[in-house]
């Protein structure tokens, strides 16, 4: 179980790291929900809530501040996750995703963003099945130092 919340948190800061960089997202304090939906599952997965505080200098360089995020880096454990075809259109942005290792997996995902809010989606594809999550953040206010 535990496991899969890492995982869960790990395709969320994957998720943000291009918003930094694009300006859609502000530096400061942040939360983010997300919930995992696996066809098959004998049980839901539950709600998880993270908070990040992002620097002004993370959110120029968002390879870091994806690294430092709780401190779990951007692996996955047993193998890398890395994004590539980012693309902006007005507030929202897409994305694909590509994890290698024991478990691998591909996938895409959006996220849209209002004010100082954004919702979105990852849709990952994997040997064991499909896996949707579903997230949404909000900035909290500025970093507590």
């Amino acid at each position: 179980m535990r496991s899969r919340q890492l995982v869960l948190f790990a395709f969320c800061a994957l998720a943000a790291a291009p918003l930094f960089s694009q300006g859609l997202m502000r530096p400061g304090l942040w939360e983010t929900t997300t919930q995992m939906e696996m066809p098959g599952l004998p049980v839901k997965m539950p709600e998880t809530k993270a908070t990040s505080c992002i620097t002004p200098e993370q959110a120029k360089s968002p390879g870091d501040a994806v690294a430092n995020q709780g401190g779990r880096g951007r692996g996955r454990g047993n193998g890398e996750c890395k994004t590539s075809d980012y693309r902006t259109d007005g507030n929202k942005m897409t994305w694909k995703m590509a994890c290698t290792g024991a478990n691998a997996m591909t996938g895409d995902g959006e996220v849209t963003f209002s004010g100082d809010s954004y919702s979105g989606k990852t849709t990952m594809s994997m040997a064991q099945g499909q896996m949707t999550i579903q997230y949404s953040g909000k900035r909290l206010g500025e970093c507590k130092e």
